[in-house]
């Protein structure tokens, strides 16, 4: 599904993160990492605080996750956010339930499996690309930013 047409790294021996941007309610969200391997979507604490949203609007979470080096981190709470993935004037809009953290990270937020099966992505790591159906059911490159 992916051709060297698709690549998207500097070279092609890298080894990056694939870390894109996306638009979540309506703010331009920079360095937002894509992982295949977190069950869940978060959005950093102090993202939160700069997306000018109420905090009377997260929803109560009690649970932990589990974190990198299997560490228990604590939930803040949660909120459901329309989030918008876009290529030129390709987009597709779905609602995302984001995990608040408070955590020191590079990252402004984290995009898991959840949003990536609901989203119907194909990400490659080695292209550093993702693609997505549309209306059209036909597969759409994603826009990457390496920002690392």
């Amino acid at each position: 599904m992916f051709t060297n047409k698709d690549f998207q790294a500097i070279h092609p021996e890298q080894d990056n993160p694939m870390v894109i941007t996306v638009e979540i309610a309506k703010y331009a969200i920079m360095k937002t990492l894509v992982d295949q391997a977190s069950s869940v979507d978060i959005l950093f604490w102090e993202t939160f605080q700069k997306l000018n949203l109420r905090e009377k609007d997260i929803i109560s979470h009690r649970e932990q996750i589990i974190g990198f080096l299997v560490v228990r981190v604590n939930v803040r709470g949660y909120i459901d956010l329309k989030t918008t993935y876009a290529m030129g004037n390709v987009t597709k809009k779905i609602k995302i339930r984001y995990l608040f953290v408070d955590a020191c990270t590079s990252y402004n937020a984290l995009l898991g499996r959840s949003s990536l099966n609901k989203l119907g992505a194909i990400v490659s790591t080695p292209h550093l690309a993702m693609k997505f159906p549309t209306e059209r059911e036909k597969l759409q490159p994603f826009m990457f930013i390496n920002e690392q």
